[in-house]
């Protein structure tokens, strides 16, 4: 295969990679949120309890991704067949029991994908000299968030109940995933890598930018759990509120090749950090003005800013770790990022249940992205362009 088409074939698998395992594994909950109330199958508090065990599960996914003994490509296999299989299984039963054993599963296999996508892939685009790559390979989750939101937009116009939704998804992602998995390549090792000697290539972790990624997870969240239900409390049309995701994933779609143009100018903590305070102006939006257009410009800031702040983090854990190092610092950045959608949604519903909305969460959570993007700026990295580094 020539060297053009490898790079090609490589970008192409790490983006449906990421657009299944996050665009549907993760996200698909979150359109069919407000399909599964009007079908009385849970209430906000359910889908809050739903959403951290979840985030729970991708927590743990990516605090043993690294040790797992597992072969790397058959982890990525498994882990894109499981969430197919989860995804379907949400739509084959009611029972609230199995649904959280089922969204604490994908979501252990949604963090192995980022976190492989992210150790692997990456670094072949970095190393092949095409790191420019690397932006669309990211756009993969707003792809996936895109086409997911489309499709439940139609699904409720077609009046197709949230159980045959979660059905049709699971149906998609298993047939996805047929088609990825025979076409991995020498990228993702087929053999476990062999123990090495990882004290000496040990790097210390930098908290700032592991605090400011969890306070991140926090903020993004609850417009990435709740956002689609705070639009259709506004509007009722489907036809309208129905519009609320898949515009947050047009955003994060296009963000990350907005993004991989600015990073000869920029350091990734100077993209960080204005994501971050953008994110923080988009919360607020809604909650000083309740109207869909605010709700729906609410999103694109925050839709477009969660992946250029995920791919920020990710090329700064490649940037300060040595290349033996480099999974360990991915999953510790993962893991607090979980750490924040654990909390996210727990204590936006908990609000809720007091307040009936979800102003005081929005208020709390863009305060927290202000203050933790305003640490980024105490590193001297901040200000030192990387137009020399591969990643």
């Amino acid at each position: 295969m020539s060297p053009q088409r490898s790079i090609f074939r490589i970008t192409l698998v790490g983006l449906l990679c990421l657009a299944l395992a996050i665009g549907i594994g993760r996200f698909a909950f979150t359109p069919l949120l407000p399909m599964m109330r009007q079908d009385g199958l849970l209430s906000i508090g359910d889908g809050g309890l739903l959403a951290s065990l979840h985030f729970l599960g991708y927590w743990l996914g990516a605090v043993f991704a690294a040790s797992i003994a597992c072969p790397p490509r058959m982890m990525l296999r498994v882990s894109l067949l499981a969430i197919a299989v989860g995804t379907a299984g949400m739509g084959m039963t009611d029972d609230f029991r199995i649904w959280l054993v089922l969204r604490w599963l994908c979501g252990v296999f949604s963090a192995w994908t980022l976190v492989l996508v992210s150790s692997y892939y990456l670094r072949q685009l970095a190393d092949s000299g095409r790191p420019e790559c690397q932006g669309w390979v990211f756009s993969g989750v707003g792809a996936g968030i895109l086409m997911v939101g489309l499709a439940c937009l139609l699904f409720m116009v077609e009046r197709i109940d949230s159980s045959q939704s979660w059905l049709i998804l699971g149906a998609v992602t298993l047939v996805a995933s047929c088609a990825l998995y025979i076409n991995m390549g020498p990228e993702i090792p087929a053999a476990r890598p062999a123990a090495r000697n990882r004290a000496s290539q040990r790097s210390p972790l930098d908290w700032s930018a592991v605090i400011a990624y969890g306070a991140m997870g926090i903020g993004y969240i609850i417009p990435a759990t709740y956002l689609p239900v705070m639009a259709r409390e506004v509007v009722q049309s489907p036809l309208i509120f129905g519009w609320s995701w898949p515009a947050f994933g047009a955003a994060a779609c296009v963000s990350t090749l907005i993004a991989a143009r600015f990073r000869q100018r920029y350091s990734n903590r100077q993209l960080w950090v204005a994501s971050q305070m953008i994110m923080a102006g988009g919360l607020l939006l809604p909650v000083v003005y309740t109207h869909i257009v605010s709700i729906i410009i609410a999103g694109v800031c925050v839709g477009g800013t969660f992946m250029i702040i995920t791919m920020a983090g990710m090329k700064e854990a490649h940037r300060v770790a040595p290349p033996d190092d480099v999974m360990r610092h991915v999953g510790v950045m993962t893991a607090s990022f979980a750490t924040g959608q654990i909390i996210g949604p727990l204590f936006a519903s908990a609000v809720y249940d007091l307040t009936q909305n979800f102003s005081v969460s929005l208020s709390v959570t863009s305060v927290t992205l202000m203050v933790t993007a305003l640490t980024l700026l105490r590193t001297p990295e901040t200000v030192r362009p990387l137009c020399g580094a591969s990643l």
